[in-house]
């Protein structure tokens, strides 16, 4: 999936969060969205073109989620075998 077509997904549903009354519970309902709802890929595109700064007209509450969210955002590591 294209960056324009991830980010502007990204911004509908950072849009949604937005009317939150607290800015903690924003992105906490933005990163659990992306988190149940896209897929591994996807969210692992989102944050790589977020990193190489990639990502234009990203809002800046998704933006923002996505930085402080990021532990929850990527895919669990299968566990190392010793």
């Amino acid at each position: 999936m294209d960056t324009d077509t991830l980010v502007r997904m990204a911004n509908d549903i950072g849009q949604f969060f937005a009317a939150m009354p607290e800015r903690e519970e924003a992105l906490d309902g933005v990163a659990t969205h992306l988190r149940r709802y896209w897929t591994p890929a996807m969210r692992v595109a989102l944050l790589a073109r977020l990193d190489a700064d990639e990502a234009p007209g990203l809002e800046p509450l998704v933006a923002q989620a996505l930085k402080t969210r990021r532990a929850q955002l990527l895919p669990a590591s299968p566990p190392s075998r010793a």
